[in-house]
């Protein structure tokens, strides 16, 4: 009799725990009003009418063809309540109003500890946007903008408003104005997303102590725009082919005491872009054939550049408006490896340079005054405007590091496989992602 007891209250106690699954009827936003608390919704493969509500928490599921369409004139969804989880919807036709008082999106969330997972969004202001709502994850979203064509008729792929603790994984965004925007936002974690064809990929504005890892930027205005922002942590990740005039792979501009570490800048206009920031630690980095290494204003200072690969750029650094005096270009005796333009001895083979490499240069000067500049970095004519103006004592110093690196025999070669191979696997993924719309293109016409 005991065991039998025991038995019925372990399956009522299931019964109880067990959250109640809906399936939705026609109207989805009067199904989603008629369910209790913590409920499960599980939605058709079907298009279901949107501009809905969330305001308690509950689980909302869909299938491979689920749909949920605006009418165009708000939020497609919009998450009010905390304790919310979407997946496995296609979201689309939210408004593109961008002189209305609210900015409009897919998918609004305004509440704390939701998860968006599983996404597609198309058609839409924003992507996705938070508002003042904390510690939610969002992953596995697929962001589609309207292209470049559009950029500025359109809102962000991720837009994080006063947003503090959030997880943003495993992300693509294409297409849109900027990939990740984040405005007085703090400690949110950023990894392993894909961003390309935007303005910016990521752009910090007033947002502190956050964290980027990981990240693919190819084919952007701008790799990453960090600005008014302190103590980031950037780690990993690969700035590949941001490439026009004034385009950059990294921007800091007034950001001061961030980490930038072991991440890839490959042939964007330049890698990294610096001014008015202040003690940032560029280190481990490998900032390999772009037009401009590192362009550095003068009004930057104690930034410190050490164990970084910086080699076939067109030009390795150059230091704009001054001397920059007080950044140095090594640390605790460890300082760069410049690649095959500065050769080296090493005759205590300690794998630092006998000598340091001070690099002279007139184009400082050419850069500042005339922004086409950037549009002939390539150009052979550059060479010999530097040779004409080295005779003439105009070469000014643009960095001067003490104790420069000894490359490792093959690891130029490494660098240029994994560069190269990164590079492959982009267009690659980029070509087949497109055939496979094609592809869907190609079934609509025949179903149709």
């Amino acid at each position: 009799m005991k065991k039998l007891t025991l038995l019925s209250f372990i399956f009522s106690l299931f019964f109880i725990m067990k959250p109640e699954e809906y399936m939705a009827a026609g109207n989805l936003q009067a199904t989603i009003d008629s369910m209790k608390e913590g409920a499960v919704l599980k939605l058709e493969d079907q298009t279901y009418e949107g501009n809905i509500v969330i305001n308690k928490p509950l689980t909302m599921i869909g299938s491979k063809n689920t749909v949920i369409k605006g009418d165009g004139t708000g939020n497609v969804i919009s998450v009010k309540a905390p304790n919310v989880k979407l997946s496995h919807l296609t979201v689309t036709h939210g408004s593109m109003d961008r002189n209305s008082a609210e900015e409009y999106a897919a998918i609004k969330i305004y509440s704390n500890n939701n998860v968006v997972e599983h996404v597609k969004i198309t058609d839409s202001f924003h992507g996705i946007y938070l508002s003042q709502a904390h510690h939610n994850k969002i992953q596995y979203a697929d962001i589609q903008g309207l292209g470049k064509g559009e950029i500025a008729a359109q809102g962000n792929g991720l837009h994080v408003y006063y947003a503090n603790d959030n997880v943003l994984a495993h992300n693509t965004i294409e297409g849109t104005r900027d990939g990740m925007f984040f405005d007085y936002a703090n400690r949110n974690k950023s990894h392993d997303n894909n961003i390309s064809n935007t303005r910016y990929g990521l752009h910090y504005m007033y947002s502190d102590e956050n964290t980027f890892k990981r990240n693919t930027f190819t084919m952007n205005q701008g790799g990453a725009a960090i600005m008014n922002s302190n103590g980031l942590t950037l780690t990993d990740n690969q700035f590949i082919v941001n490439y026009g005039n004034q385009s950059f792979g990294l921007l800091l501009l007034q950001a001061n005491e961030n980490h930038i570490q072991n991440n890839l800048f490959y042939m964007n206009q330049r890698g990294l872009y610096i001014d008015q920031a202040t003690r940032n630690v560029i280190r481990g980095n490998r900032i390999i054939q772009n037009g401009i290494g590192i362009e550095l204003w003068a009004s930057s200072n104690q930034q410190i550049f050490t164990q970084n690969t910086i080699s076939d750029n067109t030009i390795p650094a150059v230091t704009i408006g001054g001397t920059g005096e007080t950044n140095a270009w090594s640390e605790h005796g460890k300082g760069n490896d410049w690649g095959s333009a500065f050769p080296l001895t090493d005759l205590d083979q300690n794998g630092i340079g006998d000598f340091p490499i001070t690099y002279h240069s007139s184009l400082h000067q050419l850069i500042e005054d005339q922004e086409l500049t950037n549009f002939f970095l390539k150009s052979p004519a550059l060479k010999i405007y530097e040779k004409i103006n080295s005779s003439s004592n105009e070469d000014e110093v643009m960095f001067n590091d003490p104790h420069p690196l000894v490359p490792d025999k093959g690891s130029h070669t490494a660098i240029w496989l994994a560069a190269l191979g990164v590079l492959a696997a982009v267009i690659f993924l980029k070509g087949r992602k497109r055939y496979a719309l094609h592809l869907e293109g190609m079934e609509g016409k025949h179903k149709g």
